[in-house]
C-alpha cells in the first residue's frame, strides 16, 4: 500500500518519528553515494487517479528522503480531535484550525510537530530542529514558553507516511504522485481541506487543470 513504510519503531506518545531523521539538513541531495536527489522539503500531490483511501487527494510534505526510504506528513487531513484535548499546553501555539492532523497511516498513536520559524529569529530556539528553510521539527517535550514568539505557525500530526527504499520512486513513475515545490503557507493554511486544489491551481501548464477533476475521475 502506498506510503506505509515497513518499520516497527516501538513509538512512544510523541517524538519517535524525529529519531528516524538523519542529522543532515534535508532539501539538498544527501551525500550517501546515490545518484537520486532528495525530495525533502517538496510536496507530493496525489494524482486524481490515486484511489488508496489513505492518500486519495492528499498533499504530503516530505521531511526526509534518501537511500533508506522516505518520511512525510499529510497536510490536508484535519481530525475531529482538538489539540487542547491531548496536548493542552500547546493549544495557544498551533495554527488554525486547532485540531490534530492525520499525518499518515504509520504510528498513528505518536505525535509529530512541525513549525515555521519567524523571519526575525537569528538563531534556532531550543526544541526546534531545522529541516529546510524556516520549517523544522518541534520537540513537544520542550517547555512551551521556550518557543513562544519564535514560531509563526505550528501543526501537530498524529502519525506519518513512510515509504521503503525505491517505493516512492516507483509510485511517482506509475503516475500516483506529482512532485511540486511548496511554500510555508501550505503547512499552516487556514483552509487545509482545500489545499489539494490550491496547490494544483498554482502549477504551470496543464497541471493546473487537474484541480478541476471530480473526486471520481471516471465521472469526468
Amino acid at each position: 500500500m502506498a506510503g506505509e513504510r515497513p518499520r516497527d519503531p516501538q513509538q512512544e506518545q510523541h517524538g519517535d518519528p524525529m529519531s528516524e531523521l538523519p542529522d543532515e539538513r534535508p532539501g539538498e541531495p544527501l551525500g550517501d553515494g546515490s545518484d537520486t536527489p532528495s525530495y525533502s522539503g517538496r510536496l507530493l500531490v496525489a494524482s486524481p487517479t490515486l484511489r488508496d483511501p489513505n492518500f486519495a487527494r492528499t498533499v504530503v510534505l516530505i521531511l526526509d528522503h534518501d537511500h533508506t526510504g522516505t518520511l512525510g506528513v499529510i497536510l490536508n487531513r484535519p481530525l475531529e480531535v482538538e489539540v487542547r484535548e491531548v496536548l493542552p499546553d500547546w493549544t495557544g501555539d498551533v495554527s488554525a484550525p486547532s485540531s490534530l492532523f492525520g499525518g499518515g497511516p504509520v504510528a498513528t498513536d505518536s505525535a509529530l510537530a512541525i513549525g515555521v520559524l519567524t523571519s526575525s529569529a537569528d538563531d534556532a530556539p531550543l526544541g526546534w530542529r531545522a529541516m529546510y528553510g524556516r520549517v523544522g521539527l518541534v520537540d513537544l517535550d520542550t517547555p512551551v514558553e521556550v518557543l513562544t514568539g519564535a514560531l509563526t505557525g505550528l501543526r501537530i500530526f498524529a502519525g506519518y507516511a513512510g515509504w521503503s527504499p525505491g517505493q516512492l520512486e516507483d509510485e511517482i513513475a506509475e503516475g500516483s504522485w506529482l512532485v511540486v515545490d511548496g511554500v510555508d503557507d501550505d503547512l499552516t493554511t487556514e483552509s487545509p481541506v482545500d489545499l489539494w486544489s490550491q496547490v494544483l491551481r498554482r502549477q504551470p501548464g496543464n497541471l493546473r487543470l487537474l484541480a478541476t477533476c471530480p473526486e471520481d475521475p471516471t465521472q469526468n
